[in-house]
């Protein structure tokens, strides 16, 4: 198939890549024209593992095409993906007008029967807007066409793009005709070939699906996070209790890690856009709002610990940070807990000494540039060397390397031997024997 993507950010490069490894024919029009510069060069502009060859390959082989030029994208092709961001408002709500500018130009540039497919994550009632937009600008020029809008919203796992796109759990698709139905079969039977994966339903329904499970994921991560905090007060190890929990088949193991509180592009723009949805709706959304809630009072907790070990003054303090991105996999530090724990530790009169294996060049665009021309914060080249003079060591992200660390040079390089895991890591018991001051989320003292 001939397809038509507009947006080459995140969801939208991974689409266009996959669908064209699949044997598509696939443009991905941005109007940034440097970042299409630095694609037609073989590059990407993201780190997301097995992305940037695929890109590279369907590329040289003809398949995958750059442009800044939508009118002469569209000559070729009767689906288009929009797939440009969704920021965020003032009030929580999503801003639409990057979604509705596209559909303005889909209208004015249309010429055949088409599919319009959404990707981008929309609040419900989107693909009403659009069809109107198209429709409007089909009317301006006079023409009579027919075309239809799909909702079919992403589920990609930053980190894990590329292999969710590929083998997904389900394929959800939002049709309102047979003929759309039919092209949308077309074009993803090859993702759905073990077995079908392609549900169908209302466009509407597809919306709020999407919305849905974001909210899902996001309400088990703040509920084993509160769990955590209250198992620490209660001198329970959650380690135990998410296991015995998790094996139960209706719970699962997967999101009931505690933590320090999740982040990135999507979660949480996505409760919070949902939960606006909500109060337009007549009907406030009490679990999400304390969802919510309690995800920015758990990025806190890095902090609330150190001060246990340090007291509320940090002046002459270094702490040494393992992790900036807000997961492994991904160099992505949007909504980070390391951006809150380092302007706490920053504005309580700290140096810290951080380190991470892709999201440094990250940190110098979410940091004032001050922060590392006062020396307040340094990011070191190697993870060892952020434990120079530091007083304590604080794991935010669980990268691999940090996983399975030499405890006897981090004791060695530390002034106290003190570690914070914000991701509970390691064994608070192992690391007792060894002489350490060890705090997890909701892991009991290894002297028990």
């Amino acid at each position: 198939m001939n397809i038509t993507v507009i947006g080459t950010g995140y969801v939208g490069l991974v689409t266009g890549a996959c669908f064209a490894e699949m044997g598509n024919i696939v443009a991905c029009v941005d109007v940034d024209v440097e970042k299409i510069g630095l694609l037609e060069s073989g590059r990407i502009p993201i780190y997301e593992p097995g992305l940037e060859q695929i890109v590279q390959n369907n590329r040289l082989a003809g398949r995958l095409n750059f442009t800044t030029d939508l009118t002469s994208a569209m000559t070729s092709s009767d689906v288009y993906i929009i797939a440009v961001g969704t920021l965020q408002d003032n009030d929580g709500s999503a801003d639409l007008q990057q979604v509705l500018d596209v559909a303005k130009d889909i209208g004015r540039n249309l010429n055949q029967r088409a599919v319009v497919i959404n990707k981008s994550t929309v609040p419900v009632g989107t693909a009403d807007s659009v069809r109107a937009v198209i429709a409007e600008q089909l009317a301006a020029r006079n023409l009579s066409l027919e075309f239809d809008v799909v909702s079919n919203p992403e589920f990609l796992k930053e980190g894990a793009a590329v292999e969710d796109f590929m083998r997904p759990d389900r394929i959800i698709l939002g049709v309102e005709s047979d003929y759309a139905k039919e092209v949308m079969s077309d074009l993803y039977h090859t993702f759905s070939r073990n077995h079908d994966k392609l549900m169908f339903m209302g466009v509407r329904d597809a919306e709020l699906t999407k919305y849905a499970a974001t909210a899902m994921l996001a309400t088990k991560i703040s509920f084993m996070n509160e769990m955590a905090n209250l198992a620490e007060r209660m001198g329970v190890d959650i380690e135990n209790v998410r296991k015995g929990i998790g094996s139960d088949s209706r719970i699962g193991y997967s999101y009931i890690y505690p933590g320090s509180g999740y982040g990135g592009s999507c979660v949480p723009k996505d409760v919070k856009a949902l939960m606006r949805m909500g109060d337009e709706f007549g009907y406030p959304t009490q679990i999400l709002k304390s969802v919510e809630a309690c995800n920015q009072a758990q990025k806190q907790r890095l902090f609330e610990k150190l001060t246990e070990r340090f007291g509320a003054e940090f002046s002459g303090r270094t702490i040494a940070i393992w992790g900036l991105a807000f997961k492994p996999g991904t160099d992505d530090m949007r909504e980070a807990s390391s951006l809150v724990l380092i302007n706490q530790l920053v504005a309580a009169g700290a140096k810290v000494r951080a380190y991470d294996p892709v999201a440094m060049d990250e940190a110098k665009r979410h940091f004032p540039s001050s922060y590392f021309q006062d020396g307040c914060v340094t990011l070191c080249e190697h993870q060892y060397d952020a434990l120079t003079d530091a007083d304590a060591l604080v794991l935010v992200t669980e990268w691999k390397p940090f996983r399975q660390p030499d405890f006897n040079a981090i004791k060695k390089l530390l002034k106290h031997p003190i570690i914070i895991d914000g991701r509970n890591q390691y064994d608070p018991k192992s690391l007792y024997r060894q002489g350490f001051d060890y705090s997890g989320i909701g892991r009991i003292s290894g002297k028990i």
